[in-house]
């Protein structure tokens, strides 16, 4: 797959999505028209998008916002940037702190061999 505008913050974004593996190795290539990114698709991601703009979140409001954007809170990711940096939503709950939504990503359940569910124990 190929994507064509490059920048740092999209390339921690598809970083954060290789950390949870729903992309492999990418790289980027530069084509002397403009620079590209080169990626490898692990399964299937259903969608993919940034926010503008960049919407405040706290992070008491986090459950909330995560089921307004994603189909479940237990399906996908919110990726944040905050002070400590750029961070998908987990990260942010562990750090306690809040930040500006940047976008998402999420594939449906039944096509998702990584979901993080939180099964209760029996």
């Amino acid at each position: 797959v190929y994507k064509r505008q490059v920048n740092k913050i999209v390339i921690k974004f598809l970083r954060i999505m290789q950390k949870k593996k729903y992309v492999g190795e990418f790289e980027i290539v530069d084509d002397r028209r403009g620079k590209k990114i080169v990626l490898e698709l692990l399964g299937r991601l259903n969608k993919c998008a940034v926010y503008s703009p960049r919407f405040d979140i706290k992070l008491k409001d986090m459950d909330g916002m995560m089921s307004y954007i994603l189909p479940s809170r237990h399906i996908g990711y919110l990726v944040l940037t905050t002070t400590y940096g750029i961070m998908d939503h987990e990260e942010a709950v562990k750090k306690k702190t809040g930040g500006k939504i940047l976008g998402f990503f999420y594939c449906s359940l039944n096509e998702c061999t990584h979901t993080h569910f939180l099964f209760p124990s029996t």
